[in-house]
């Protein structure tokens, strides 16, 4: 049975839903600094944000969990109650991390509280990629998957767009003891306020686990579906490595290059704008010119881009400099990774999509997500370079091209 077609309100529904779990989680990474002097206070210089980032790669822990638990709920109930059910956890998790007391207030029980909610976080987010990229999928006009699939790449940059918008305005008009006290609560808080409208958008879609749980809209065989597995966490390990490399360049700019809070903030809003534009691209063309060129030839440009962005930025130091670098390797790097996903999730047969991309996602970015931010301030730490997160992203572009040139090509044929 052929599940009906994606309306342009259940997209949104879609969209807007991951779009704001995503904002809720990103914004813990924007303002790493601030959190690490509410909960981990140290008098050791670095000590205090290397916490907080290794707090916020706790997260990342619980992810394919999450996969497991919700993603495998998706496949046997239905993309539908398990999507409400990712957005009800995440509520939770953020609602509870954002009015957590400080660690002056309550002592250790404060970044014990934080970890718990971090983790619970997680699960909820490790078990929300699949049921709704699934639904996309099944949804779409089979020469249109490309597009509607990167919606859910669309939306996460749409969050750290707004996000970055927020924490321009709160850096503009706080000092940094204000910023530290309770303007990051507020940035947090504001996406806890839109989730009861999201659930009730979410409750109007059309549930697309129809039918046979065996019907196979995939593209891959039984045999490949391992050779799948592996492509698919190594594409989406490289893809996140880069994407949480270039999320960390507000605190990059902020501590490694000593820019004011309000330019470093910007860096999250140019590369939102930049992913807004090309995520929808890279799956508008994915459709037109197929899968592989649409993922291997923007990374080839990235390579070539990465290094010389990375030395200018450093060298000169400016806003101007920080939103063009930002911009640039965002938007090159989003026309592929925003692809990865719609080729992954065509090579799977329908009875096991959901929990399939779930996990694979999860697993790529609970090692790799999870520890890059942390490491590449380790890194400049130890090494005092600070063009350490150039080498980090080339080393993951390198990994995820050769992924790429030999996973199958999954457009269907027009």
């Amino acid at each position: 049975m052929q599940a009906p077609s994606l309306s342009g309100r259940q997209a949104a529904a879609i969209a807007v839903g991951n779009g704001l779990e995503f904002y809720d989680f990103v914004t813990y990474a924007f303002f790493a600094t601030q959190i690490g002097h509410t909960f981990f206070p140290s008098k050791t210089p670095g000590l205090s944000l290397l916490s907080s980032l290794a707090t916020f790669g706790v997260g990342f822990l619980t992810r394919p969990l999450g996969a497991i638990v919700i993603g495998r709920f998706g496949d046997r109930a239905g993309r539908k109650p398990a999507m409400m059910l990712s957005l009800c956890l995440i509520g939770v998790a953020v609602t509870g991390l954002s009015l957590t007391p400080s660690y002056a207030s309550i002592g250790t029980l404060a970044p014990v509280l934080v970890i718990g909610f971090r983790l619970l976080q997680g699960f909820a987010l490790g078990g929300e990629v699949g049921p709704s990229t699934a639904l996309l999928l099944e949804a779409a006009p089979p020469s249109r998957r490309g597009l509607y699939v990167s919606l859910q790449a669309t939306s996460a940059d749409t969050a750290a767009l707004v996000a970055g918008v927020v924490g321009v305005a709160l850096a503009s008009t706080l000092d940094a003891a204000q910023l530290d006290a309770w303007g990051w609560r507020v940035a947090q808080l504001l996406g806890v306020c839109i989730i009861p409208f999201a659930l009730v958008l979410r409750r109007t879609l059309h549930e697309t686990l129809t039918g046979p749980a065996a019907a196979d809209l995939g593209t891959g065989s039984a045999k490949g579906y391992f050779g799948v597995f592996v492509l698919g966490v190594v594409m989406l390990s490289a893809a996140t490595t880069n994407n949480y490399v270039l999320e960390y360049m507000t605190t990059y700019a902020s501590n490694t290059l000593g820019m004011p809070a309000a330019i470093s903030f910007g860096a999250t809003a140019a590369i939102g704008a930049s992913g807004l534009v090309c995520d929808s691209l890279g799956g508008w063309l994915s459709d037109r010119f197929g899968r592989k060129p649409v993922m291997i030839i923007p990374w080839l440009v990235l390579i070539v881009a990465i290094y010389p962005s990375f030395w200018v930025l450093e060298r000169l130091r400016t806003g101007t400099a920080l939103l063009g670098v930002s911009a640039l390797l965002n938007g090159i790097q989003t026309l592929s990774s925003a692809t990865i996903i719609v080729a992954i999730a065509e090579s799977l047969p329908k009875r096991v999509r959901s929990g399939a991309i779930a996990l694979i996602y999860a697993l790529a970015i609970a090692v790799f997500g999870g520890s890059t931010q942390f490491l590449v301030a380790w890194i400049i730490h130890v090494t005092g370079n600070p063009l350490a997160p150039a080498w980090y992203m080339l080393g993951a572009v390198s990994f995820g091209l050769m992924a790429m040139l030999r996973v199958p090509e999954t457009a269907p044929r027009r």
